[in-house]
């Protein structure tokens, strides 16, 4: 069933998709990882790809930056396609001290600066969560690969280059690190009875200046992906 962002058919997306920010990220992953991957999205080359891990089907497709974008693109994949679980897989900028270039981190919660809640007509302020069992999941599979992963708050931030300044007030509340996407994932799965989590590698950090490269942040976050990739097969057994 085609959407306006998406030509795939009925039965091309696996219950589970991986969404990196970056198309190419997408590729790496489906050339890297999937056995049998096929190319079943790509409007806007967006490149959408199914193929299994471990004999599990998987998808893995990107969501562009910012919340409208994967706001569109998950609640595609919820309403149209069956998908159960989307984890997001993308890159996030260290507001804490105690973050590394490379490191991974789970977002038990995603703050945000965004209005994207007011279309849910709430008398409050809404906190997003990810999904207990996703997030269950993939700390206990990056505890069996000897990863560090910490667990917290990150920021989903409206804006890339903030002229107020602000961002790093966020890590005074304890917040890990600041992205542009998973508030608008949480939100689009709680209001749609989804699950959905974010796994993010730190690409840059607001302490130290401390950055990576384009091509780095594509190809050499593989913990990560193996990260969500095991989660993705776990998954197919709850």
């Amino acid at each position: 069933m085609a959407t306006p962002h998406n030509s795939a058919a009925m039965g091309d997306f696996a219950k589970t998709v991986l969404m990196p920010g970056d198309p190419l990220r997408a590729k790496f992953i489906a050339e890297t990882f999937l056995e049998g991957a096929r190319l079943v999205n790509n409007v806007r080359g967006i490149q959408g790809y199914t193929g299994t891990y471990k004999g599990v089907p998987v998808s893995v497709m990107a969501s562009g930056m910012g919340m409208p974008s994967i706001g569109i693109y998950a609640y595609e994949l919820y309403t149209q396609y069956g998908v159960e679980n989307i984890m997001r897989i993308g890159s996030a900028g260290a507001i804490s001290p105690r973050l590394k270039l490379r490191d991974v981190v789970a977002g038990q919660g995603a703050c945000t600066n965004s209005h994207f809640a007011h279309q849910y007509q709430l008398p409050g302020t809404f906190a997003p969560i990810a999904d207990f069992t996703l997030l269950e999941t993939a700390v206990s599979v990056a505890r069996g690969l000897g990863v560090e992963m910490p667990v917290g708050n990150l920021l989903s931030s409206d804006t890339f280059y903030d002229a107020s300044g602000s961002t790093m007030k966020w890590g005074e509340m304890g917040v890990l690190a600041v992205e542009m996407e998973s508030a608008a994932l949480y939100m689009t799965a709680a209001k749609l009875g989804k699950r959905a989590l974010a796994i993010c590698s730190i690409s840059d950090s607001l302490v130290t200046g401390e950055e990576l490269s384009a091509e780095e942040r594509q190809t050499t976050f593989t913990t990560m992906m193996r990260i969500a990739l095991e989660t993705a097969a776990a998954m197919a057994e709850k």
